[in-house]
């Protein structure tokens, strides 16, 4: 690649209005400013005087499921379990004989009716029907699809947790060359919105999946590869460090975290609190579910990090918080808690103290709003708390958890700084940031660009440091590049 150079002309930098040229060569920013003639050799782009910012990632996504989405019933505006139902009597007649209904996005938390194996039997007959639900935490399947995905005498047809991640995983068993090209389609698709990077939270067998993706020619973004506990030794016994580069990849595919989830969700009301649900006093799961004891989860966490793994934790409630946070310490290593959703303040401090990465969804503050003023009512002021991670000198990694919310990082980036969409008035506005700081956060540490940085570069229409929260929800991105290689291009030759 030595001597590879590419100009990007009259560009203007966020909160500036003044024009630069920026020089790439090898893939690295070797300029800043006023260039003049353009050298021989030297390809040169004209930005037309649109923002150049650093190229964004998505730091927790779960791509497969992402990319099976729009083929999918969408359930995510349904009201009730009646209304849920009355979609799938609608779409039973157009899927054909010995294929599975899959839908996708409805939450129930705050449904009149109870989702039930019978209402989804009477819209659905004999076809089999699974509804995934939009947290990804739980499962509705009606009588055929229990008896085939192995539940036949489940008294509710709802599955939870584990039972449910069995039965979307089973739903992900498309052919590879079927599966890679939707991905393929997606990872365009996210270019597109200026990602050049994503964390992959498949529970697969994710190094495989992207060396092979990679090496076929999906090369629109560089990918970071999760592995959870049944693929921890795999990992480990071939070297696959965090930051380990994978073969066949270009530089593309690199080995990420490990992933453990330790609770479930606020939507099906298993995130694991130190309070106890209303209406669920004295019951069986009252605080929510712990999924991995505290011992096993140190042991697992002490395995990865020996073997060179971050650990990443998944934790929603303010309990599980707690107890991932004292596992960090027992361990002595850096990682991240993923979600991070609800904090005890005594908590919050120990983010930046313990070296671990506060990996949030703040969109998913918009979408559970109603949902945590009912489940968590007098404990919102602690839920979502960017502002206070940050103002503790905890490092945010934002992103989208797609498919739970759009893989779409100006909707990460408006959903932070506005904490409001649809015209509703901010929730909890005190835990709103600033534009530039969510950038940083969807930037890997960056809201600006710097000589020596790798060109991996966003081109937009407008200012991302002035424009309205509306705005930003529905930023153009005019183009995307990846070490100085356009991965998405709308400008004039």
């Amino acid at each position: 690649m030595t001597g590879l150079s590419l100009t990007l002309r009259n560009a203007r930098l966020p909160g500036s209005d003044e024009r630069v040229d920026v020089t790439v060569t090898d893939g690295v920013i070797r300029q800043i400013g006023y260039q003049g003639r353009t050298a021989p050799g030297q390809e040169s782009v004209d930005l037309g005087e649109r923002w150049l910012i650093p190229g964004l990632w998505d730091n927790h996504v779960h791509f497969s499921q992402w990319a099976q989405t729009a083929r999918r019933l969408d359930l995510s505006a349904t009201a009730s379990a009646t209304e849920a139902a009355g979609l799938v009597r609608e779409r039973a007649g157009e899927t054909l004989t010995g294929e599975t209904l899959v839908g996708f996005g409805f939450r129930d938390g705050l449904w009149p009716d109870v989702p039930g194996r019978a209402v989804l039997d009477a819209a659905s007959g004999d076809l089999p029907v699974v509804l995934v639900s939009g947290d990804l935490h739980s499962c509705w399947l009606n009588s055929a699809a229990l008896a085939a995905h192995g539940f036949p005498d489940h008294p509710t047809g709802l599955l939870r947790e584990d039972d449910a991640f069995a039965v979307v995983n089973a739903l992900g068993t498309v052919p590879d060359t079927v599966m890679d090209g939707w991905v393929d389609t997606a990872a365009r698709a996210a270019a597109a919105r200026g990602v050049v990077g994503i964390v992959e939270m498949e529970m697969a067998w994710n190094p495989g999946d992207w060396q092979r993706r990679i090496a076929a020619g999906t090369d629109t973004l560089r990918v970071e590869t999760s592995v959870y506990s049944q693929h921890l030794e795999q990992a480990i016994t071939l070297g696959l460090r965090s930051g380990a580069v994978l073969a066949r990849t270009g530089g593309l595919g690199v080995m990420g975290p490990f992933k453990v989830i330790t609770d479930g969700s606020l939507n099906t009301r298993t995130a694991y609190c130190f309070d106890e649900y209303p209406g669920l006093a004295g019951q069986p799961g009252a605080h929510g579910l712990l999924t991995v004891p505290q011992d096993r989860l140190v042991g697992l966490m002490r395995r990865a990090a020996a073997g060179g793994i971050r650990p990443a934790v998944h934790a929603i409630g303010d309990r599980a918080n707690a107890l991932a946070l004292d596992a960090f310490a027992e361990v002595g290593c850096a990682g991240s808690i993923e979600h991070a959703q609800l904090l005890r303040a005594e908590d919050v401090a120990r983010f930046a103290a313990l070296g671990v990465v506060a990996s949030v969804q703040p969109e998913h503050a918009l979408d559970d709003r109603d949902v945590a003023d009912r489940y968590w009512a007098g404990r919102t002021g602690r839920a979502f708390v960017l502002k206070s991670l940050l103002d503790a000198g905890a490092t945010l990694a934002l992103g989208s958890d797609a498919p739970v919310a759009p893989l779409d990082p100006w909707v990460t980036i408006a959903a932070a700084v506005g904490r409001t969409r649809g015209g509703r008035e901010a929730w909890q506005p005190g835990q709103a940031i600033s534009r530039q700081a969510a950038l940083a956060a969807s930037a890997r540490g960056r809201h600006g660009i710097s000589i020596g940085d790798v060109a991996d570069l966003v081109v937009c229409e407008t200012d991302p440091f002035v424009a309205s929260v509306a705005d930003l929800r529905v930023m153009p991105v005019a183009a995307t590049l990846i070490a100085g290689r356009f991965t998405h291009n709308t400008l004039q030759p």
